[in-house]
């Protein structure tokens, strides 16, 4: 039981973990683009901040930008991750677009 109980707090842990890093490669997706007028420049530098295979998008009006992340969380520690199904870790970050 106690194995069962290390194990649900490792697996807590680890998503915690990735929800901190898309929060992240959000922050760092929406600073690139506030500062340049590339929307590439965001999707490229929020999968450069965290090593997640995650999904990125961009939208822009004429005064801001927004990058949302999302990434699926397989759960796939021994035992708890089968009982859990995925979880998906979702985050926007929106910035003032910078002047040139």
């Amino acid at each position: 039981m106690i194995v069962l109980v290390m194990l649900a707090i490792a697996q807590i842990g680890v998503s915690i973990r990735n929800e901190i890093a898309v929060e992240l490669a959000a922050r760092e997706g929406a600073r690139a683009a506030s500062v340049s007028a590339s929307t590439g420049s965001a999707a490229t530098a929020a999968r450069a901040a965290v090593d997640l295979p995650m999904t990125v998008s961009v939208t822009t009006t004429a005064t801001t930008v927004s990058v949302t992340v999302t990434y699926v969380d397989p759960t796939d520690i021994a035992l708890i991750g089968r009982a859990i199904s995925p979880v998906t870790h979702q985050a926007t970050a929106t910035m003032a677009i910078e002047p040139p």
